[in-house]
């Protein structure tokens, strides 16, 4: 079984969030030091660390973070000019909790995908 995360306290309502959508698979809230004026996590309610343990049966879990960000998107007034999503993996993708998570930002032009 995967180590507890500060995510699955906020998932169970342990640790405050501003939590923007919940269902049976996927929590949604507001990221605490937000980079864009929407910035959202998206997680699965199950403790997957890092992308690299993704298996076949998170797939709907997976396609559930997706539909998640296009209701959350729309409901922010982002999705006609867009936003993007972000997943980071491990330490040189930048991953800082390992329960992976989806970053949904936008509300402003965010110019080029990577800044190297």
């Amino acid at each position: 079984m995967a180590e507890e995360t500060i995510f699955s306290k906020i998932i169970r309502g342990e640790i405050p969030a501003d939590i923007v959508y919940q269902d049976e698979l996927v929590t949604a809230f507001t990221d605490i030091s937000p980079r864009t004026p929407t910035h959202v996590l998206i997680i699965p309610n199950i403790v997957i660390p890092t992308c690299n343990d993704i298996t076949a049966e998170h797939e709907p879990t997976l396609g559930r973070m997706f539909t998640a960000a296009a209701k959350i998107a729309k409901a922010k007034g982002i999705d006609e000019d867009g936003y993007r999503l972000i997943v980071n993996c491990n330490k040189h993708g930048g991953q800082e909790v390992y329960h992976i998570h989806m970053h949904l930002v936008g509300g402003q032009p965010l110019g080029p995908m990577l800044a190297v």
